[in-house]
């Protein structure tokens, strides 16, 4: 394929990684997924790097979700591969901080990519929502864990259950996004943050990212592997199949 799924910068001890499908609302597709790992191969080497900034190209959306008419296709085998959890857990693994610099819609694996991450800065007009349950299946890439942790199990059950789309305001006022501010500033507040993360003791910081994440998930792996066991009886559904075929003919007829 020739489109290059991400863009990496690097400059001044901070990375930016921009998701760069915005035709589709840089879905998160195998390709996207793939892109991602080989960028933070690539971050791993880098010794003096202090913080990483995750966006999405255009102004429509960070990542509006996984690709639906993969996801379609999509079988027990692969739900068991955990294809995104394996990538979140890599960013939410990773040794410095990663901020999701978020415009537009961040829904779905886009957002269980966003609270994968360290922190989030937030567009007035972004969008955020675990739709997945519409879809016949569940959020398996780490929200039925990492939204309780976040907003609390009371909240986290209002999303997941309903699928609900939070706006930016809402989203603040629950702790799911640290700042928001308005469309245009949304990459420039980011990196602001990135460089106060920059000015702190580059040891001391990842010490502490290590600690916080040790202490907040004893059970992530028990947490990883229901999901996954979940969402491959789910994958392999008639509810799952009818419910995206149907959103797929919906977009369809509006395009």
């Amino acid at each position: 394929m020739d489109e290059q799924r991400t863009l990496l910068e690097i400059a001044d001890r901070i990375a930016i990684v921009t998701l760069n499908a915005p035709e589709r609302r840089n879905a998160i597709d195998r390709a996207m997924v793939d892109a991602l790992h080989a960028d933070l191969t690539r971050l791993e080497s880098v010794p003096e790097l202090a913080a990483v900034v995750i966006t999405g190209a255009g102004d429509k959306a960070f990542a509006a979700g996984a690709d639906i008419a993969q996801l379609k296709e999509r079988t027990s085998r692969d739900a068991a591969a955990a294809i995104n959890s394996t990538l979140f857990a890599r960013v939410e693994n990773f040794p410095v901080p990663m901020i999701a610099a978020v415009r537009g819609f961040c829904l779905g694996g886009g957002c269980e990519l966003a609270i994968a991450c360290d922190l989030r800065v937030a567009g007035q007009s972004a969008k955020f929502g675990q739709p997945e349950v519409t879809l016949g299946i569940i959020p398996a890439a780490g929200a039925t864990y990492r939204l309780p942790r976040l907003i609390g199990l009371g909240r986290a059950r209002d999303l997941v259950y309903t699928g609900r789309i939070l706006d930016a305001a809402e989203a603040e006022r629950i702790g799911l996004v640290n700042r928001v501010v308005p469309d245009a500033e949304v990459l420039d507040a980011a990196l602001a943050l990135a460089r106060e993360i920059a000015h702190a003791g580059p040891l001391a910081v990842r010490a502490a990212k290590a600690a916080m994440n040790a202490l907040a998930r004893p059970n992530e792996g028990m947490a990883l592997t229901l999901e996954s066991a979940l969402q491959a009886v789910l994958f392999d559904s008639t509810d799952k199949h009818a419910r995206m075929q149907a959103f797929l003919d919906k977009r369809q007829k509006k395009s």
